[in-house]
């Protein structure tokens, strides 16, 4: 069992900037596909970002491109995800998520919410 813990979120107004985290188990990134996703509890769930080996290569949604980043720290073993220029419909529960490469098990967080908000 993979255990995924996010931490991070609140309350901020628009245009402004938070940064996501998710402590991930020791050299998860050498086995794991890594991403964000979130959902708002009146849609889907929307996948955010993906960071992968080697490289890293990183892939984003392009509701997101050029205002968020993912990226790693292995070292800390944390997943990161800064998110600038916050808008309103940014407004979600965000969720790491740990893909196995060999069996493509998925693993999933317990969420921290993000508000966007005056």
């Amino acid at each position: 069992q993979v255990q995924l813990m996010e931490s991070g979120g609140g309350l901020v107004q628009p245009g402004g900037s938070l940064r996501l985290s998710c402590r991930v188990p020791l050299s998860a990134f050498s086995r794991y596909r890594m991403s964000w996703y979130r959902q708002d509890p009146q849609k889907e769930r929307e996948w955010v970002a993906t960071i992968t080996l080697p490289g890293p290569a990183t892939t984003y949604a392009d509701s997101v491109k050029g205002r968020f980043t993912i990226s790693r720290d292995g070292t800390k073993n944390t997943l990161w995800l800064q998110m600038d220029s916050l808008r309103p419909e940014d407004t979600a529960v965000y969720y790491c998520q740990a893909t196995d490469r060999f069996t493509q098990r998925q693993y999933w967080g317990q969420g921290t919410q993000v508000t966007v908000s005056l």
